[in-house]
């Protein structure tokens, strides 16, 4: 997709990364590097305002390359609205495309934006927290090909995109920055962020452009080998890895069922963090399940609404037929059913409605961050 190397050219092997030899060869590539020159961006609901707010105040020298995943629908305008919020050039990310420093790049709609030496990647990999493009995908890549030169940056969102890829970052070498939570418009993101990962910097979004600036011009630390999960999970957004074989199983196989697949979900244990696997590579946090379970029952309850408000609407009609026929116990009967159903519509709906009232003012945020694509 779009300009660039080839696409066969673009592949990465996230997972030959484990072998001696290649290890070396990247920690000697990152050992090279004399600043802290990748920052990756993540935000959802509400993360627009911020994210706007951040790049109008990065320097237009900035010595490092600013990669961007925001949720977003079928349609994205992103790239303009960053472009013309400061000084660096913005742009959609392009697959195979080297990156330079001092610009910006953003996640296009329905592509997962990797990271792999000294150009991007664009993959359909499987969605992770019901998103694609997701942030934990790009954070785990920029940590695989850049190790302690990234900062990973998350900013206003709904439940807990970027919580696991900030922790990757953070295993080797890299440093994590999150807006404020109480600077956010929707602060789930980063409270999950700060419950879970050791985060060097909080600070609202007015300070974080000027401190990025600041960051992306000082050394970086030392660059410690990655976690072998990380590769593994890097790989299957890559689409490398297809399928979790026994000999790559990332935790327990739980009770549970993948919420776009319905196949078996392996559970994790990442640090004090729960998170879930499918064996086709659909990635879930415990909320984002929950989120998930919430979606299929309301299109379950809506399902059975609309049924039993046709049966109703149905038996109505069958009894007035047969009243015209003057069959009084058909239409009786035909009647009886008809207050049946009708009786389990309204049941259904008290249960709709109170599902509203749980949710309202749950979540809400701007076009940027709201998203919702079609399952895999």
């Amino acid at each position: 997709m779009g300009r660039g190397r080839p696409d066969r050219g673009a592949m990465a092997d996230f997972r030959n990364r484990i072998s001696p030899a290649r290890e070396a060869e990247t920690s000697s590539r990152q050992a090279k590097a004399r600043n802290r020159s990748i920052i990756v961006i993540g935000a959802s609901a509400g993360g627009v305002e911020p994210l706007k707010a951040i790049v109008s105040d990065l320097p237009a020298d900035l010595p490092a390359a600013v990669f961007v995943v925001v949720h977003v629908g079928q349609v994205s305008y992103l790239p303009e609205i960053l472009d013309r919020a400061g000084a660096l050039k913005a742009s959609g990310a392009k697959n195979g495309e080297s990156f330079k420093m001092g610009n910006i790049y953003v996640a296009p709609p329905g592509f997962h934006l990797l990271l792999h030496d000294d150009h991007m990647m664009l993959r359909r990999g499987p969605r992770e927290n019901l998103a694609r493009p997701a942030v934990d995908p790009l954070f785990r890549s920029a940590a695989l090909s850049f190790g302690a030169s990234v900062v990973g940056v998350l900013l206003s969102g709904a439940l807990s995109d970027g919580t696991a890829g900030l922790r990757a970052i953070k295993a080797v070498g890299g440093l994590a920055v999150v807006q404020h939570p109480k600077d956010a418009l929707v602060p789930s993101m980063v409270e999950s962020a700060l419950r879970y990962v050791d985060i060097d910097h909080c600070e609202p979004a007015a300070k974080l452009g000027g401190l990025l600036g600041q960051l992306a011009a000082e050394p970086a630390g030392e660059t410690l080998p990655a976690p072998p999960t990380v590769r593994l999970e890097a790989a299957i957004a890559a689409q490398e890895h297809s399928t979790m074989k026994e000999p790559d199983r990332l935790g327990q196989l739980s009770v549970f069922t993948c919420p776009e697949c319905h196949g078996p979900l392996w559970e994790i244990e990442d640090g004090d963090m729960l998170r879930y696997r499918c064996h086709t590579g659909h990635a879930f946090t415990a909320d984002a399940i929950m989120e998930a379970q919430a979606i299929e029952a309301d299109e379950i309850l809506w399902s059975l609404l609309r049924s039993h408000q046709q049966r109703a609407e149905f038996a109505r009609r069958m009894a007035e037929r047969e009243k015209t026929r003057h069959r009084s116990q058909l239409a009786s009967e035909f009647g009886k059913r008809a207050r049946e159903y009708e009786a389990d519509a309204s049941v259904i709906e008290r249960i709709l409605e109170s599902r509203r009232t749980q949710v309202t003012g749950n979540g809400a945020g701007g076009e940027e961050g709201k998203h919702k694509e079609g399952t895999d």
